[in-house]
C-alpha cells in the first residue's frame, strides 16, 4: 500500500504563512504525504468561552511566530480523565503539493463517538490513506478538526439560551469554524476552497446533517457562514432532536448543575458556576448523564438541539440542503449495536427478551412521543413480526425487528433524507457485506488492510466512488471499475447502490422510502 502514492517527493510547501502565524509541517517518505498535525483553529474554549461559540485563533507568538505542527493534539474533554479543553485544533493530510500545481479539492472529515467523545490527532497513515491511495491518479486534501462533545459541546436548557455568552450547539459550531478555517486558508496547503466536501462517520456524519440543514445565514462568531459544495454521510447517526430549552434539555441542565454543586449557586447562578467548576466535575457528570438514556431518549443523552438559530429546523422538515450533492450510506444490520442485546435471547437480558410484548415496551420507550395508533403501524403495516426489506429476504426475530425501527429512525433515513434533498443531485447505498453492522463499512476505507489487495474491485469500486464524488460531485464520473461493473445509480432512478460480498447491485428503494416517509410524517413526535 505505501507505495501507491507516487514514488518521489516533489519539491513541496510545508510552511503554511497565515495571518495569526506560519505554521511548519512535515513530509513522509513512508507514505509520501505532506502534513499539518496540528494547528490552532480557534482560541481555546476555556474560562468564559466554556458553553461558548468558538472565538477566533490566537496569533502565534513563540518561535518567531512559526509554530511546529508536527505534533498531536490532545482530544476535549470525555469519558472520566481523558481530554482537554485547549481542544480546538485541526490537521491536514494530503500527498505534497507546491504553488506550481493545481489546488486539489478538500475534505473536512468529522469523527464519530455518539457526540459523547472522539477525537481528530491522528497517526501516521492517516485514516484517510486508503481513500488517497485508492488510484495514483487522487490528489485529494484532508482536513481532521476537533470539536467539542458531551456537555462541553451540546449543553442546552433556558440557561444556556438566555446568556449572550454562552451557546447551544457549541460542538456543531465548532465544526463550521473549522469549515470556514478551510474556506478561508485551504489553499495556502494546496486545498480548492471552490471545491469542498464535508464528510463523517456515525455522530460525524451526523454532525454533516447538522452542517446541510443548519442556517446559512447563521454568522456566529467567526464571520458568514462556511462554503461547501458536497455531503458525504457514512451511518449518519442523527438521534432525536430536542428543543434547546424544552423539557428534555432543561432535565439534563439541572441535572448537570445538580451533579457538579452548581444548582442553586448564589453568585452568579449555576450557569457561572459551569463555567468556572473545575473540568473533572462536569466530565464526570457529562459520563453519568450519557448512560442514562441508552434506549431511550437520544440514546447518549447528549445530541444537537433545535435552538431556533443555528439549527432553525427538525430534519424531518426539511426539504433542501445546502449541499450541491449528497451521498448517503448506511449498513444493513447496524441498528442491532444500538438495541438491547435481551430481545435476541429468549432467556432475557437486562430486562429485555426476545418476546412480542418485550418488544413492544422497548418500542414504547424508543418512541414515546408516539400515539399507540402510531406504534401499532409501525408494529403491522412497516415493521411486521415477519417482513423483508430491500436486501433482507425475510427476518423473524423481534431482534432483527427492532434493529431495523432504530437503523431507519436514527441512520438511514437520515441518510436518505440528506442525499434526496440535495440541489443538484443525489445517491444513497447500502453496505450488506456480513457482518453489516455499525462501522463494517469503515473497513474498506478508514485504515490500510490486505482486503485492499486481496479484494480491489471492491475497495476501487466502493472507495473510489467516494474519491470521485469528492472530486466531481459525482461518484460515477471519475470510476476506477470497469464499465460492466454497477455503478452508483441517482436517487432519482428509484434505486440504491447495494455493496455485497460479491461486488456490488442494485436494489429498490420503493420500501424505504415509503418507510422513511412515515418516520417524516411522525417527525414532530418522535422527534426527528
Amino acid at each position: 500500500m505505501c507505495a501507491g502514492i507516487g514514488e518521489t517527493q516533489v519539491e513541496s510547501v510545508l510552511v503554511a504563512a497565515l495571518d495569526y502565524g506560519a505554521f511548519q509541517g512535515a513530509y513522509s517518505k513512508q507514505y509520501n504525504i505532506s502534513y499539518w498535525q496540528k494547528i490552532p483553529f480557534a482560541a481555546p474554549p476555556t474560562g468564559e468561552n466554556r458553553f461558548r461559540a468558538p472565538q477566533p485563533p490566537l496569533p502565534v507568538t513563540n518561535n518567531h511566530g512559526v509554530y511546529d505542527s508536527s505534533q498531536p493534539f490532545d482530544m476535549c474533554p470525555q469519558r472520566t480523565v481523558n481530554g482537554s479543553e485547549d481542544c480546538l485544533y485541526l490537521g491536514l493530510y494530503s500527498r505534497p503539493w507546491n504553488k506550481s500545481q493545481p489546488l486539489r479539492p478538500v475534505i473536512v472529515n468529522f469523527y464519530g463517538g455518539g457526540f459523547i467523545r472522539g477525537g481528530a490527532s491522528i497517526t501516521l497513515p492517516p485514516s484517510a490513506y486508503p481513500v488517497l491511495n485508492v488510484s495514483s491518479t487522487t490528489d485529494l486534501l484532508f482536513i481532521y478538526p476537533n470539536y467539542r462533545t458531551n456537555a462541553f459541546g451540546f449543553l442546552a436548557g433556558r440557561e444556556i439560551v438566555a446568556d449572550a455568552r454562552s451557546d447551544t450547539n457549541a460542538g456543531l459550531l465548532d465544526q463550521r469554524a473549522a469549515i470556514q478555517w478551510a474556506n478561508k486558508y485551504a489553499a495556502f496547503f494546496g486545498g480548492d476552497p471552490h471545491n469542498v466536501s464535508i464528510w463523517g462517520q456515525s455522530a460525524g456524519a451526523g454532525s454533516v446533517i447538522a452542517q446541510v440543514i443548519a442556517d446559512q445565514d447563521f454568522e456566529g462568531a467567526v464571520g458568514p457562514g462556511p462554503v461547501f459544495q458536497k455531503a458525504l454521510v457514512s451511518s449518519p447517526y442523527w438521534p432525536k432532536a430536542y428543543d434547546a430549552a424544552g423539557a428534555e434539555a432543561q432535565w439534563i441542565y439541572d441535572t448537570l448543575a445538580n451533579r457538579t454543586g452548581c444548582a442553586g449557586a448564589s453568585s452568579g447562578g449555576s450557569l457561572a458556576c459551569l463555567k468556572k467548576v473545575d473540568v473533572q466535575k462536569i466530565r464526570e457528570a457529562s459520563e453519568t448523564l450519557a448512560a442514562s438514556h441508552t434506549y431511550t431518549t437520544s440514546s447518549y443523552t447528549w445530541a444537537p438541539v433545535i435552538d431556533g438559530k443555528f439549527l432553525p429546523t427538525r430534519l424531518a422538515a426539511t426539504t433542501r440542503v445546502n449541499a450541491e450533492f449528497g451521498f448517503g450510506m448506511y449498513n444493513t444490520h447496524e441498528g442491532e449495536n444500538f438495541i438491547p442485546e435481551g430481545l435476541n435471547r429468549a432467556a432475557g437480558a437486562g430486562g429485555f427478551n426476545a418476546s412480542d410484548a418485550s418488544f413492544d415496551g422497548w418500542l414504547a420507550g424508543f418512541l414515546s412521543g408516539l400515539s399507540a395508533a402510531e406504534r401499532d403501524a409501525v408494529k403491522t403495516r412497516y415493521y411486521p413480526s415477519k417482513g423483508s426489506t430491500e436486501t433482507v429476504t425475510s427476518y423473524t426475530t423481534n431482534y432483527a425487528r427492532a434493529g431495523l425501527v432504530y437503523r431507519d429512525v436514527v441512520l438511514a433515513c437520515p441518510a436518505y433524507y440528506m442525499a434526496s434533498a440535495a440541489s443538484q443531485g443525489g445517491w444513497l447505498g447500502e453496505y450488506t457485506i456480513s457482518p453489516a453492522k455499525h462501522a463494517s463499512d469503515t473497513y474498506w476505507w478508514n485504515n490500510v488492510n490486505s482486503a485492499q489487495k486481496t479484494e480491489p474491485d471492491i475497495y476501487k469500486g466502493y472507495t473510489g466512488a467516494f474519491t470521485s464524488f469528492f472530486s466531481t460531485g459525482d461518484p460515477n464520473a471519475n470510476k476506477l471499475t470497469p464499465a460492466s461493473t454497477t455503478g452508483v445509480p441517482e436517487l432519482s432512478s428509484g434505486t440504491e447502490f447495494v455493496i455485497n460480498a460479491s461486488g456490488f447491485a442494485t436494489a429498490d428503494l420503493a420500501q424505504l422510502k415509503a418507510r422513511c416517509e412515515f418516520w417524516r410524517k411522525l417527525g414532530p413526535s418522535i422527534p426527528l
